[in-house]
């Protein structure tokens, strides 16, 4: 699962807007403004939240899931050791 918040987040970590990411994870732009829209947990196609999670791991984003271990645990976002960068 990803929040639309850890989506805006990790666009935000990477410097990178909407239509990057979109591009990076082949869907449209108005299909990643519908997700970053959503309240609480991305809704929709399986395929396409499975290449916005991989866009962003490619570009050196680690996703923290519910319960995960963190310093203050919780979801949230953080940058990978050596970012490949978008």
């Amino acid at each position: 699962m990803i929040t639309s918040a850890q989506m805006r987040a990790a666009r935000a970590l990477l410097g990178i807007d909407q239509k990057t990411l979109a591009e990076l994870s082949g869907l449209s732009v108005p299909t990643i403004q519908r997700m970053e829209a959503s309240p609480g947990n991305v809704r929709g196609v399986v395929a396409s939240l499975t290449s916005v999670v991989e866009a962003l791991e490619r570009a050196g984003v680690e996703l923290i899931g519910e319960g995960a271990r963190s310093f203050e645990g919780g979801r949230g976002v953080r940058l990978k050791s050596g970012p490949t960068g978008p």
